[in-house]
């Protein structure tokens, strides 16, 4: 890295007896090895000159400094380091004032920490994100953040990897002084002289202790955060490290405290954790780059329409206020709207009631809100999202209504979860105009939203579909139409695996166990009970004239479901809810049913371990991924991680299924499928692009690219 490069993104400018230092590395100033050079370089220039009497640190354009350059990621480090860089800056024998406009995150943080003074503008927002990439901070973040903020709150900072505003910030402790406006520069100056004027004395976080001065006050919060960590963690890696080294600032001198906390940030590089949370992030990232982006821009959409206000249609409605549209709900009749409207209306009140809302908010976002009962009112909407009940029939009737009512050119969307959209288009003049749109339920909060695009639609409008998602901020994943598209065709897959496994010997209660020791938040029979048992009950009626008949068949949710335990909504599924409670408690009638199956089938049970029930579970889950990605289903292997992180609570730290898969090895993989195909050859069948893979010596992360 030549001077020359550090010079070009660290500029400096002397304003009397202030050195200006910019750092100009477009879009987010990301702290790159010419910036890092740049600024070590800045501190020894004001050191050695006699006619600078202070140093301000301010970003060009939007940002401060938003962090690590990620184009840097998996590449060999390049001096100076980090922390290196925060140490001189601290060492500076001027004061070192650091002007926050804009985004002020992790590494960039980091930096603003080690100044002597740090000015925020209104838009600051300041941030130890590290956690979400399975990382701590590693430049002093976790020896800095406690000294300027106290223990509680800079813990709480970094274990939520949220960033906080200026005020927030100046209210912890984090900012010396709030200035208004959007000019840094100009804020910054008449700081460093009102500092200079005051004779301010050079103020080293490093030496500052005051926040940590009762030792025993820090040590009781901290202890109270270790074991809200170690409860909610759920086996993550970083956060406890983040704990560890908070431990640190409070018992061991500074030096001693940044040697810890680098050994620290060295372990958790070294984690497979980070390697998924890392993959975790650019997968996401990467599902919006879609073959159609090259063909086609898309469509401009203003105005709405949702058909359907029950929970899903309402979720939509509420995702695509939130979004600043327009929007018109359709339901069948007066009652129906009313109901709409409420169920409405309920989030935004639910947000009031936490504070989170303002009557006025709310009444400015429910003015772009309009309930109808007739197709007639969304002659000019641009899209249009069905959300009625899941029936094919149902579906194509609404869409012969839409097709009668809509504009040309206006989009029209199924919110399907299975069906076939290709006979959906059907029945309408314009199929080139319609797409899938499958939302996540609660639609207002999952992220998820697979994109399904079937055979005759128009490169702008699959375009349009990732506009929305944006839009309304979702994280989207294009499907290739099939009978569940990616998730929900692999989701029944591996619970068919979790079915066989409880006939085979495993209880419901032990496969839910292994599966939230892994890492999920819930079981596949807690998942089951939370949607409604009668909803996969419908689906395997309406699949069983389809059905292989030499395929192997477990009908104990059917009994079940024929006792009306539904989950819980009855109070009772494989699990009990008295009195409506959320957590369900074992049944032993359940388990009786369960025995007579066995019985019935003339199965032994046999025992499984926790390591045996995942071997399954996630070889299922695995191989039909490989299907769904070899039969381009889905674009990449990656498409089928951020379905299930986003989607289906699969443990954002594993990296995906796929990525899961390749840190495995997939000959492993492949090698338990032949195992368990000597068992049942028809539900084992390896995936050709599993054996393609395994064959060549090639990874899944090999497609990605």
């Amino acid at each position: 890295m030549t001077s020359e490069t550090a010079a070009s993104v660290v500029e400096l400018t002397q304003d009397g007896d202030v050195l200006l230092v910019t750092i100009n590395n477009p879009p987010v100033n990301a702290l790159g090895a010419a910036v890092r050079q740049g600024l070590v370089a800045t501190m020894e220039q004001a050191d050695a000159s006699a006619t600078v009497k202070a140093v301000l640190i301010v970003g060009q354009g939007k940002a401060f400094i938003a962090g690590a350059d990620i184009r840097e990621f998996g590449k060999p480090p390049v001096a100076p380091f980090l922390p290196d860089v925060c140490n001189r800056i601290e060492a500076c024998t001027k004061p070192v004032v650091a002007v926050i406009h804009g985004a002020a995150l992790g590494g960039g943080l980091e930096i603003a920490m080690a100044a002597h003074y740090r000015l925020a503008l209104p838009a600051a927002k300041l941030g130890l994100p590290e956690v979400s990439l399975g990382l701590i901070p590693g430049a002093g973040g976790t020896q800095r953040a406690p000294r300027l903020m106290g223990v509680k709150a800079a813990t709480e900072l970094m274990l939520s990897g949220s960033p906080l505003s200026a005020k927030a910030a100046q209210a912890a402790g984090l900012v010396d002084k709030l200035e208004e406006g959007n000019d840094p520069v100009a804020a910054g100056l008449a700081y460093a002289r009102e500092l200079l004027a005051q004779g301010a004395p050079l103020r080293r976080t490093s030496t500052d202790q005051i926040c940590l001065a009762d030792k025993a006050a820090a040590q009781a919060e901290l202890d109270v955060l270790r074991a809200d960590t170690a409860k909610k963690s759920r086996g993550l890696f970083s956060p406890l490290k983040i704990i560890d080294c908070v431990q640190a600032a409070v018992d061991l001198p500074f030096e001693q405290g940044l040697k810890f906390e680098r050994a620290q940030f060295l372990a958790c590089i070294d984690s497979p954790q980070r390697q998924g949370l890392i993959h975790a992030f650019f997968a996401e990232k990467e599902t919006a780059k879609i073959p159609e982006a090259k063909a086609a821009a898309p469509r401009h959409f203003a105005k709405i329409a949702i058909i359907g206000g029950g929970t899903m249609g309402a979720g939509i409605t509420v995702s695509a206020l939130d979004a600043g549209l327009a929007v018109t709900m359709i339901e069948r009749d007066a009652e129906s709207i009313a109901r709409g409207q409420a169920n409405v209306e309920k989030v935004y009140n639910g947000l009031i009631a936490k504070g989170r809302m303002t009557e006025e908010a709310k009444a400015a976002v429910m003015a772009r809100y309009t309930p109808s009962t007739s197709y007639d009112d969304i002659a000019d909407v641009d899209l249009v999202i069905e959300a009625v009940f899941e029936d094919l029939e149902v579906k194509k009737a609404v869409f012969k209504e839409l097709d009668r009512a809509c504009k040309s050119g206006a989009v029209l969307a199924t919110n399907t979860s299975y069906l076939d959209i290709d006979a959906i288009a059907a029945v309408t003049s314009r199929p080139q105009d319609v797409i899938g749109l499958h939302f996540f339920s609660p639609a207002n909060i999952m992220k998820l939203l697979e994109i399904v695009v079937p055979s005759k639609v128009a490169a702008d409008v699959v375009t349009t579909a990732f506009d929305l998602a944006k839009k309304m901020k979702k994280v989207p994943v294009r499907a290739g139409v099939c009978d569940g598209f990616i998730g929900n065709r692999i989701l029944a897959t591996y619970k068919q695996a979790a079915d066989y496994l409880m006939e085979d010997g495993a209880s419901p209660y032990e496969i839910d166990e292994a599966v939230r020791g892994f890492g999920f938040a819930m079981g596949p029979f807690q998942v089951t009970d939370l949607a409604g048992g009668d909803i996969g009950w419908a689906t395997r009626k309406r699949r069983a004239a389809t059905r292989d008949p030499k395929a192997r068949y477990v009908e104990i949710a059917d009994r079940i479901c024929e006792n009306g335990w539904f989950g819980q909504k009855t109070q009772r599924g494989f699990y009990l809810y008295p009195q409506g409670a959320r957590v369900g408690q074992q049944d032993p009638e359940v388990l009786a049913i369960v025995d007579a199956e066995r019985a019935k089938k003339g199965v032994t049970a046999r025992k499984f371990t926790a390591e045996e029930i995942m071997r399954r579970y996630m070889a299922a889950m695995v191989n039909e991924g490989a299907k769904v990605v070899g039969e381009g289903i889905a674009l990449r292997p990656l498409d089928v991680d951020v379905t299930f992180i986003s989607g289906y609570g699969f443990p954002r730290h594993r990296g995906g299924p796929m990525k899961w898969a390749d840190m495995q090895g997939l000959d492993k993989v492949l090698a338990d499928i032949e195992a368990f195909a000597k068992e049942d050859a028809l539900f084992w069948k390896p995936a050709p692009l599993l054996q393609k893979l395994v064959a060549e010596g090639k990874s899944f992360e090999s497609l990605n690219k």
